[in-house]
């Protein structure tokens, strides 16, 4: 039997799971029957904490199709909660430093990435207003925090069939490596309604990199100013970023119970 526990931040919700102590072998097919919500544990994405030579603990990130992705942000927040502390933490996207604060974390995500072949796109474009988009949506902007994402700013977010555009863009092919998908409104230059779809997960109730990237992406169009409070479905979250520095998320996380699995059923 193995120990996990079920968490989430503003209701994307993770199976998590400490493999330093009882390390376990985690393929495709194992992460997606762990997350299947009707004959697994269920989840939005699969977290296995290890040991790290360079930071506190690692971070493997699983989707719930069984993909293996670099950044969850969400999931960041839940780690220094997980282990009991402030944490540094080794993912694919880097080295991050989570911190603890009364309710949830605040995670220094790193510098954002623009470079068309760091996002990564197909071929080279500018990345601020794309020259690409899809039916009616305006023209997006392109980030990679960790993660790539594109961002559109529409000016009603309700007349947007999110899961629709948000599952034709994912797959799109001047995305090689696929890509979230973020919609948004802004409300005031200090708040910005936000509906992601996530590669590999699809609509979730939050999505702390696609946070990230869409106050970003604002901030450099000069649409916003942060700090920006970020409303999505699940809550609010706080990004700040200042050109050419980090960007900083602060919001919830949350323990919600721990169980025991027979992993060799899945």
């Amino acid at each position: 039997m193995g120990r996990f526990s079920k968490m989430h931040g503003l209701g994307n919700d993770f199976v998590v799971i400490d493999a330093r102590a009882a390390p376990i072998a985690m393929s495709e097919a194992r992460a997606r029957a762990i997350a299947d919500r009707h004959a697994g544990i269920g989840c939005d994405q699969l977290i296995l904490i290890g040991d790290a030579p360079d930071a506190d603990v690692s971070m493997q990130i699983f989707n719930a199709d069984g993909s293996e992705v670099e950044a969850c942000g969400n999931a960041t927040r839940c780690v220094p909660l997980f282990v009991g502390r402030d944490v540094t933490i080794r993912t694919q996207a880097g080295l991050l430093d989570a911190r603890l604060i009364d309710g949830g974390a605040s995670v220094d995500m790193g510098a954002p990435r623009f470079e068309w072949d760091a996002i990564p796109l197909a071929y080279a474009m500018d990345t601020l207003t794309m020259a690409a988009s899809w039916e009616d949506l305006p023209a997006p902007a392109a980030v990679n925090v960790g993660n790539p994402h594109v961002v559109f700013f529409v000016d009603d977010l309700g007349a947007v069939e999110t899961a629709r555009l948000g599952s034709l863009i994912e797959h799109d092919p001047l995305f090689p490596q696929r890509v979230n998908v973020n919609f948004a409104q802004l409300i005031a230059p200090d708040r910005i309604r936000l509906i992601v779809w996530e590669r590999g997960a699809g609509l979730t109730r939050a999505c702390g990199t696609g946070a990230c990237a869409t106050a970003v992406a604002a901030i450099r169009r000069k649409l916003a100013t942060g700090p920006v409070t970020v409303s999505l479905p699940g809550g609010d979250l706080v990004i700040d970023w200042q050109p050419g520095g980090h960007t900083q998320m602060t919001g919830p996380a949350t323990h919600v119970f721990d169980g025991e699995a027979d992993w060799s059923r899945f």
